[in-house]
């Protein structure tokens, strides 16, 4: 497993040594960030809530987002985050916290610009994960969520502040991206969102 692109092209991370922990592929991760596209600025801020390795938050921030934090409520996986932020030297631009993602996100200083969310699929917690982020205020307007998910799961019920972008399958792996758009009180249609990335 290796950073994909940016100023740390190239660089190899530690992955774990069992399939405890499911990193995203190589393959699917260079997949994902093309769909992003250039939507990552130094001002960007990045959450990773289940963050297995650390790759996908890593990956941001090597091509250039500004901050990152990262939660995982296993040891081994928080541990494994913690080891490639330091490697690849990423420390300062970062924050990890140990534990459920519930707890974790109330001590993320700063709303998220750009949130992977890739969880264990049995524990289906995409609905429950976006939805807390709603409900702390920690999504700033127009910020894109990037879902990891089997083709069986279903993304139905999501809020509908989040609308969808773009989906893609790779074998039986499906990204879904989503934009959080604010819908004030009383207002009529929302305008037109604009694309980001690829098409």
């Amino acid at each position: 497993m290796r950073v994909i692109g940016g100023e740390l092209r190239g660089r190899k991370l530690s992955v774990p040594k069992d399939d405890a922990v499911r990193p995203t592929t190589d393959r699917v991760k260079e997949s994902m960030f093309n769909l992003i596209g250039g939507f990552l600025e130094e001002d960007t801020v990045v959450y990773d809530l289940f963050s297995g390795t650390g790759g996908l938050g890593i990956e941001a921030l090597s091509r250039g987002a500004g901050k990152a934090y990262f939660c995982d409520r296993s040891r081994n996986s928080y541990d494994l985050t913690r080891k490639n932020l330091r490697d690849c030297r990423l420390e300062d631009r970062s924050r990890c916290v140990f534990g459920d993602f519930r707890k974790a996100v109330e001590q993320f200083d700063a709303p998220a610009d750009l949130v992977f969310l890739d969880p264990p699929y049995g524990l289906d917690l995409w609905k429950p994960a976006s939805d807390l982020l709603l409900e702390k205020g920690k999504l700033r307007d127009g910020a894109v969520l990037v879902m990891e998910h089997g083709e069986k799961q279903s993304l139905k019920g999501l809020d509908p502040r989040l609308e969808l972008i773009k989906e893609r399958k790779y074998g039986l792996i499906l990204v879904t991206i989503y934009r959080y758009r604010e819908i004030p009180e009383g207002s009529g249609d929302q305008d037109e969102v604009a694309p980001i990335g690829e098409q």
